[in-house]
C-alpha cells in the first residue's frame, strides 16, 4: 500500500526511469546497464519511501500514540504560547529518509488549532528547527479535557508538508492525517495532564507505540 500523497512523485519517478532506460537502449553497452540500474534504484526508492503499511492502533480514549515512525531525539521543558499557553514537555521525533513518513493523530479529540507556517529548511535536529523551519501546527483537546500541541516540521531534505485536518475536526488517535516528504521531524508538546512513557533514544512506530496517556 502506498500513500496517496505520493502518487504524483511515484508517477514522475516511473516516467524518469523509463526515459533513462530508453536513452540507455539507444546508446547501448555500458550506458544501457547504467540506465537500468539508475531506473530501478529511482523507482524502487520512491516506492519504498511512500509505502503506507496498515497499523493496529491500541484501543483507549486517553492513549497518547506515536504520530510518526522514527527516533526520539529530544525531550525537554519549554513554554508553548500559541495553544497550551503554559510550560510543557516537548518530545521530538526524527524521521530518516528510510522511515515511513505517513503521519497519524497522536491523541483522540477535537482539533481546536491548526496553522501552516512557511519558513526555513534547517536540518531537522537543529534546536531552532521548531521555531524557524516550515511547519504545520495543531492543537487537539481530548474528551477528558487534556490538550496536546503537535507539529510537522520540514528538514534540510524534506521540502513538503501535507495534512488533511482542520479546526473543528473530530479525530481518532492512530488515524492518518498527512505526511512529510523525504526526512523531517515531529514535535509533541503537552502539560502534566499527560504522562510520558518513552525516553530519548527510543524508536517509535506511528499508530502503534503508546508514548503515554491522559492522567486519570
Amino acid at each position: 500500500m502506498f500513500a496517496p500523497d505520493g502518487y504524483g512523485i511515484i508517477t514522475k519517478a516511473i516516467i524518469l526511469a523509463l526515459v533513462l532506460v530508453a536513452i540507455g537502449f539507444y546508446f547501448g553497452g555500458i550506458v544501457f546497464i547504467i540506465a537500468i540500474i539508475l531506473g530501478v534504484f529511482t523507482t524502487g526508492f520512491t516506492l519504498y519511501f511512500f509505502r503506507d503499511p496498515d497499523r493496529v492502533t491500541p484501543k483507549g480514549e486517553g492513549l497518547f500514540i506515536s504520530p510518526a515512525d522514527g527516533k526520539v531525539i529530544d525531550i525537554k521543558k519549554v513554554y508553548e504560547g500559541k495553544y497550551l499557553k503554559a510550560e510543557a514537555t516537548q518530545v521530538s521525533i526524527f524521521l530518516s529518509p528510510l522511515d515511513v513518513h505517513v503521519n497519524r493523530i497522536p491523541l483522540s479529540g477535537k482539533i481546536e488549532y491548526a496553522e501552516y507556517i512557511p519558513g526555513e529548511y534547517l536540518v531537522a535536529w537543529h534546536e531552532k528547527a521548531s521555531e524557524l523551519n516550515e511547519r504545520s501546527e495543531f492543537g487537539v483537546r481530548n474528551a477528558s479535557g487534556a490538550r496536546m500541541f503537535f507539529r510537522q516540521i520540514t528538514g534540510y531534505v524534506a521540502r513538503r508538508i501535507v495534512f488533511h485536518i482542520k479546526e473543528g475536526d473530530e479525530v481518532v488517535a492512530g488515524d492518518r492525517f498527512g505526511m512529510m516528504k523525504f526526512g523531517s521531524r515531529m514535535d509533541l508538546l503537552f502539560t502534566d495532564e499527560i504522562t510520558l512513557n518513552v525516553k530519548s533514544g527510543d524508536r517509535v512506530v506511528a499508530g502503534e507505540t503508546i508514548m503515554g496517556e491522559v492522567r486519570k
